[in-house]
């Protein structure tokens, strides 16, 4: 549905969910609305007050301010997986600067694309308080049903690698700027019948999880 999209993103996160949270988020993202096509794209994202009145997508509004000129926020990731043939990832690191207070990010090994300023946010302006991983998408209800607009790669975690989407790696900056461990990480999916998760750890994947599913199906209806 043009008015949906899906998307998979990492969220930094401080502040209340009712009217003052702040959030910095980056990932990939499908949505005909926002760019004309079905193409998977790059995308980021920030608010400063639960959504109301701040933030925006990629360079639409002022806030994020870009440093590489080689990398394009907004622009189409190729190549993308298959189900069973070659899986691709991206990596983004999003870290806040000691002595400046901004947000920085950066794309894969060698991409820093540019920062968020610390004036831009309240609560984030010192540290996060939480992070998340995983996919969401908007359920436009087409018809009185669920959407069939799928998440991840439209398959369910269980069927594993080659077939279905995952975060691997996940590790968090601490307050000496060092990358560790998240610990212990708790899973949740709204509607598991539609899109469901199953994280797990390994010495190759560190804390990792499995997410997605089809939407619209006989036990989602």
């Amino acid at each position: 549905m043009a008015n949906e999209f899906s998307l998979s993103q990492i969220w930094v996160l401080a502040g209340t969910f009712n009217n003052d949270l702040n959030s910095i988020e980056a990932g990939w993202q499908v949505s005909p609305d926002l760019y004309g096509d079905n193409n998977t794209r790059l995308f980021i994202y920030w608010t400063s007050d639960s959504y109301h009145t701040t933030g925006c997508y990629n360079l639409l509004c002022s806030g994020f301010v870009q440093v590489s000129n080689q990398i394009a926020l907004g622009a189409t990731i190729a190549p993308i997986s298959f189900y069973e043939d070659h899986q691709y990832d991206i990596t983004i690191l999003i870290w806040k600067d000691p002595k400046q207070g901004n947000w920085w990010m950066q794309f894969g090994n060698k991409y820093i694309l540019g920062y968020w300023p610390a004036e831009i946010f309240t609560s984030l302006s010192t540290s996060a308080g939480m992070v998340e991983w995983g996919g969401e998408v908007v359920n436009s209800g087409p018809g009185g049903v669920h959407t069939s607009t799928q998440m991840g790669s439209g398959h369910f975690p269980e069927e594993g690698f080659g077939k279905a989407s995952y975060f691997a790696h996940l590790l968090i900056v601490d307050g000496n700027n060092n990358l560790v461990s998240p610990g212990v990480v708790t899973t949740f999916a709204e509607q598991p019948s539609c899109y469901d998760v199953e994280s797990s750890y390994s010495s190759d994947w560190g804390s990792y999880f499995y997410y997605g599913g089809p939407g619209r199906n006989p036990s989602c209806p």
